[in-house]
């Protein structure tokens, strides 16, 4: 393809902190150009942002159904290529089902849906379209993260026996969803967020990033969740024991009131040979631990990394590369593939390397089973799925 892809954004206004993250991550790589959006539930701000974005006024839409509407009916080589949706989860099933739809790929914030039936509704029509689908579980595009995973993969560490990971953060520790003015108010609402309220929003990551480095899922789980701050309807803590497929158990914790924390999601995985491990506000190192010999530092841009990290690194060894960085590995190998399949070609395997629709099913799964583990003290241990049917 001798041009770049044309996206369109539901969401991201100028009044949303989450938006000017995945344009970054978008056009770091030269790949994707913004065409068009509907940037705002409210017309007047997404007018507004859309001419901040240097749009024209006839590429910036009111409602996302009449985007969807509008761009199909223009000529194929005018309209937008795919969409992503960078709203609260309770608005993401709507816009991308119409976008599949309407033959448009789909980029899309974790978690994937509402509910864990509308994640297999957009899976069923994912399958059924032939479209791809990209879900920005951001930590696993880190070049460490990927080569831990591959370290893994290739049996350094032997038989992985054990794992945790944990995802602590300090700024729901007080009530500051009523004070208004913040991201805290939909992510402490069921009615907006879904079931799930810490372990909806940085639970699924940590779940994620474990089953992205081991290799291995999750079979069943027991857990604990709460809610600590007083008059707060969802929870703001949790922790569950994880079993995986492979005979791995590991320990899961995520907490948005572990006070003075700022962004501390950190994994260790342990071997019959050794263990490794990465923490993201140090994003840069991966530490290998041996056996009877010194612990290994890692480091990013070196020649010595797996042919995972070194294709999902941009700069030498020294310079760093964090947060956006790894945003834009998932925009870059969901740009790649999404060309060679416009162009009718196979996408190179290494391109394949994001979160899909299938992600996105397994961290809803995660959502059900954790809330029925968490919640109901008649269970010790809940199939994957939350239910006795498990798998869907």
């Amino acid at each position: 393809m001798n041009r770049k892809l044309r996206m369109g954004m539901v969401g991201g206004g100028s009044d949303a902190f989450i938006g000017a993250i995945h344009r970054l991550a978008a056009f770091m790589d030269n790949r994707i150009e913004l065409v068009c959006g509907c940037f705002s539930v409210d017309p007047a701000i997404s007018l507004s942002s859309g001419r901040s974005y240097f749009l024209p006024d006839s590429r910036i839409y009111s409602t996302y159904a009449e985007m969807f509407e509008a761009e199909a009916r223009l000529p194929e080589g005018e309209r937008m290529d795919f969409v992503t949706i960078v709203t609260p989860n309770r608005w993401h099933f709507e816009p991308a089902m119409m976008a599949l739809e309407g033959g448009f790929h789909v980029v899309v914030d974790k978690p994937m849906t509402f509910s864990l039936e509308e994640a297999v509704a957009l899976r069923d029509k994912v399958r059924e379209t032939g479209l791809t689908l990209a879900l920005t579980h951001t930590y696993s595009g880190y070049p460490a993260v990927k080569e831990a995973r591959e370290r893994i993969a290739r049996g350094e560490l032997g038989k992985v026996r054990r794992l945790f990971v944990e995802y602590s953060q300090g700024w729901l520790s007080e009530r500051i969803e009523l004070a208004g003015g913040n991201n805290a108010g939909w992510r402490t609402d069921p009615k907006r967020s879904g079931k799930a309220g810490a372990m909806g929003d940085i639970g699924t990551h940590a779940w994620h990033l474990a089953e992205y480095v081991s290799g291995q899922r999750v079979t069943e789980l027991c857990a604990e969740l709460n809610s600590f701050v007083p008059g707060r309807p969802i929870d703001d803590d949790g922790a569950a024991f994880l079993h995986f497929d492979g005979g791995a158990k590991g320990v899961l914790m995520a907490s948005q009131i572990a006070a003075g924390e700022e962004n501390n999601l950190a994994i260790r995985v342990y071997g019959e040979k050794g263990g490794l491990e990465w923490r993201q506000m140090e994003p840069n190192t991966l530490t290998m631990k041996w056996i009877g010999r010194p612990a290994e530092l890692v480091r990013v841009g070196n020649d010595y990394m797996g042919s995972a990290a070194r294709s999902n690194s941009r700069t030498p060894d020294g310079h760093p590369e964090g947060y956006i960085e790894a945003f834009a590995n998932i925009y870059r190998n969901f740009a790649y593939t999404v060309a060679a399949r416009i162009d009718g070609t196979t996408p190179d395997p290494a391109w394949l390397d994001f979160p899909t629709v299938d992600d996105g099913v397994r961290g809803m799964q995660f959502i059900e089973t954790v809330v029925s583990a968490g919640y109901d003290n008649d269970h010790k241990w809940v199939p994957w799925g939350g239910n006795a049917h498990g798998e869907f």
